[in-house]
């Protein structure tokens, strides 16, 4: 690689001025050195000129700055520079940004957090990182209730100008990122793999409309990084550094969302959380995050009344243009739905689901199997209602 053919704004005090190639493939050379972490880099890059001076300390000088003896030995004979290349050059082969510590794209609320990440692997748009995003989380084994509010809130934030940001993984994460889609506004998923790695592997689709939709894709691991149990928890602190809040909808006792929520609160960040039945076991996390004093939260209007007033204004400065632009004041219509349609949606609920069975026991006075089967198909084509496994409906948010 050849250094310092293009330059990049400086926006923080630990580097030079301008943030040029060769500074940006320092930080990412000690990021892949072995046994150094975030805060150990940081220490090390605050002592230094410019973050390409590493490349030229003498070994007792890069001891100096209290890297471990095999750290110190992988930068002075050159290897951490080479790895860094090589990752640079994958990089520009998949289209995947490096954001690094110090670029003009680094989100500034990331960097107000104890251990922030030095650098960012970023597929789609960097820039959605300044943005005022909310992160909803919670348990991957969410009721129909979870899964609905995740994506009604998650729609209605979004239709709003807000960033819904979360970590695409089964069940309340996936449903936010689709409530934002549905709101066809882009999402931001950060994850505990690769930035080139899906997981859950079932994901790829919606990994593919996250992208189509000019949403992005973060991760703080080297490309090709594998799923490890270990990755997932210090993903947290990213998902709750890089927003205004944290919104957790449903989750255990000893749900890896109450680490996020933690992260949040240690943060400064305000925490949300939606109350849930006191019977499920689901519902213990966001119930005690409210008993604890997070907001409780049923609708948009909840996470709105909390959020600062230049947060607020940000985002509220994009609804005259939309209203404008599309000659109504709201932001996400329902359309029209038939006679048929509304008497199957009426008896279907939001908080529990209906076998087909039940469903046509109940409006057998009122319509044919024939006409129940149709309206139900209609109705999840216009996104009114979900199919579950086993011939399950639910009423959508």
């Amino acid at each position: 690689m050849t250094s310092a053919s293009r330059t990049l704004p400086q926006s923080d005090s630990l580097a030079a001025s301008v943030l040029s190639d060769e500074d940006r493939l320092a930080w990412l050379a000690l990021t892949l050195a072995p046994g150094l972490g975030p805060r150990r880099i940081m220490q090390a890059m605050r002592q230094l000129e410019a973050p390409s001076q590493i490349f030229g300390l003498p070994l007792t000088a890069i001891e100096g700055l209290k890297f471990p003896a095999a750290a110190a030995q992988y930068v002075f004979d050159g290897k951490a520079r080479a790895a860094a290349e090589q990752e640079w050059a994958r990089a520009v082969e998949q289209g995947v940004q490096l954001v690094t510590f110090g670029c003009a794209e680094y989100p500034e609320r990331l960097k107000e957090i104890y251990d922030p990440p030095p650098v960012l692997w970023v597929r789609g748009d960097a820039g959605l990182l300044a943005k005022p995003s909310i992160a909803i989380v919670g348990t991957r084994h969410p009721s129909p209730y979870g899964t609905g509010m995740a994506e009604m809130l998650a729609r209605d934030l979004a239709a709003r100008g807000m960033l819904i940001v979360s970590g695409m993984a089964r069940g309340i994460d996936s449903a936010a990122h689709k409530g934002a889609l549905a709101a066809r506004r882009p999402t931001l998923a950060i994850w505990g793999t690769g930035a080139d790695v899906i997981y859950p592997k079932e994901n790829k689709k919606l990994a593919e409309d996250i992208l189509a939709t000019g949403g992005s894709i973060v991760s703080e691991l080297p490309l090709g990084t594998f799923p490890a149990p270990q990755n997932f928890p210090r993903r947290n602190r990213i998902l709750s550094g890089v927003s205004v809040g944290v919104l957790v909808v449903e989750a255990s006792e000893n749900s890896g969302t109450r680490v996020t929520a933690r992260c949040a609160a240690d943060q400064g960040r305000d925490v949300f959380a939606v109350p849930g039945n006191v019977t499920s076991k689901q519902s213990w996390t966001p119930n005690t995050l409210i008993k604890q004093g997070a907001q409780l939260t049923a609708t948009w209007e909840d996470v709105w009344e909390v959020l600062s007033s230049q947060v607020r204004l940000e985002l509220e400065a994009g609804w005259t243009v939309e209203s404008k632009s599309e000659g109504t004041a709201s932001l996400l219509p329902n359309p029209p739905i038939g006679a048929n349609e509304s008497i199957v949606l009426e008896v279907l609920r939001q908080d529990a689901a209906l076998q087909i069975d039940e469903i046509l026991e109940l409006v057998e006075t009122q319509l044919t199997s024939a006409e129940v089967f149709t309206a139900l198909f209609e109705l999840e084509l216009a996104g009114r209602i979900r199919s579950l496994p086993g011939k399950n409906y639910v009423r959508g948010f």
